[in-house]
């Protein structure tokens, strides 16, 4: 089973729409999918309200997740690990303890534009709007991600 953990900065917004939109997208026998924040704000809380709508508009069911934050063993426990901005880039190859880690570790939306270290901008403080685009380069890249694993 490959397993993938999304990571965002408080797991609330970008990451729990990531893992949802994966899931939807994979066998959960071939692929266990999940996701982590780089901070600890908001554990065991469930995800952002607007990222809860913009799913379920899309009928994926996030509601089952919790927040949790990102650690050491995540490493131990994930063969791949997207991360949605270079700040959390930075912030969990800071964490890793070698060569092996480090190459685990990939900006999600590198999947869609290789090599150009693009960004999926933080949608807390808009609106909806700002949640549907981010919705929508997750679902491009998470397309994309699935015809790696297969």
């Amino acid at each position: 089973m490959i397993k993938v953990l999304m990571v965002c900065l408080g797991n609330i917004c970008r990451s729990p729409l990531a893992e949802g939109i994966l899931q939807s997208k994979v066998d959960a026998n071939k692929v266990f999918v999940e996701s982590a924040g780089t901070g600890g704000w908001h554990i065991g809380e469930l995800p952002d309200p607007r990222s809860v709508k913009v799913a379920t508009q899309h009928f994926i069911d996030i509601t089952d997740q919790r927040c949790r934050k990102f650690i050491y063993t995540d490493f131990d426990n994930f063969d791949i690990i997207y991360v949605m901005d270079r700040s959390n880039l930075r912030d969990v190859q800071l964490m890793a303890r070698n060569e092996n880690d480090l190459q685990k570790v990939h900006l999600i939306l590198n999947a869609i534009y290789p090599n150009q270290n693009k960004d999926v901008p933080d949608p807390y403080y808009e609106g909806h709007d700002g949640f549907e685009k981010v919705f929508q380069m997750l679902e491009s890249a998470c397309d994309r991600i699935v015809d790696k694993l297969i």
